[in-house]
């Protein structure tokens, strides 16, 4: 069964779609519910504590875990993308979801509206073999003026990256900006993961 520390070795697309078909009938509960992966929740307390409405992207949703507590807090309607038609396949059973895309946004064709979300979410997708910071970019073109956005970086990841010059390059298009440290994961995780953090980036764009 695939763990973390294939997801963090990916160097390419077509591994990620492989890994992540093999993964996405156990993911929740083999790695979500087993690792206690809190870092969803976080995400949408983020969003929701910023003041997020729909409609709202969750982007690399995956199985739908943000969309899991967002759907809870009454935020709507929620859009899913992810390069993972097996991941979506589980997201859609749960029926959180108006539209499923599999697609990857950083290349032409696919039709997610430009400037068409009034918020962004994204948990776990900035990582480790998956988005660099050159992904920031074209992700919040997605997103309206005005738009609130709530979305994880891998603390490491952020710093191994360089997420902090594109950030400082990109803070002019925000009316807000704010970094916050969260754990990724609960007491469950093993000792290896237990205390690995992320940053909540969340903004609001002009």
């Amino acid at each position: 069964m695939p763990d973390l520390n294939d997801a963090y070795a990916l160097s390419s697309d077509k591994d990620m779609r492989r890994l992540y078909a093999e993964w996405a009938q156990t993911y929740d509960a083999g790695f979500g519910d087993a690792m206690g992966y809190q870092l969803p929740r976080q995400v949408a307390l983020a969003f929701a504590g910023a003041g997020g409405t729909g409609p709202v992207l969750d982007f690399g949703a995956g199985t739908g875990l943000v969309a899991d507590h967002l759907a809870h807090m009454n935020i709507g309607p929620l859009d899913a993308v992810d390069l993972s038609a097996e991941m979506l396949a589980v997201a859609r059973s749960k029926g959180r979801y108006r539209n499923l895309t599999d697609a990857d946004i950083f290349q032409p064709g696919h039709d997610l509206p430009l400037g068409g979300y009034n918020g962004i979410v994204s948990a776990g997708t900035f990582t480790h073999g998956h988005v660099g910071p050159d992904g920031l970019r074209p992700l919040l073109a997605l997103a309206a003026p005005g738009a609130t956005c709530a979305i994880s970086i891998n603390a490491a990841h952020f710093d191994d990256a360089g997420f902090a010059s594109v950030l400082a390059l990109l803070e002019p298009e925000f009316a807000e900006i704010t970094l916050k440290a969260v754990r990724i994961y609960d007491d469950r995780a093993d000792a290896a993961h237990r205390d690995d953090m992320a940053k909540i980036l969340i903004v609001k764009t002009r």
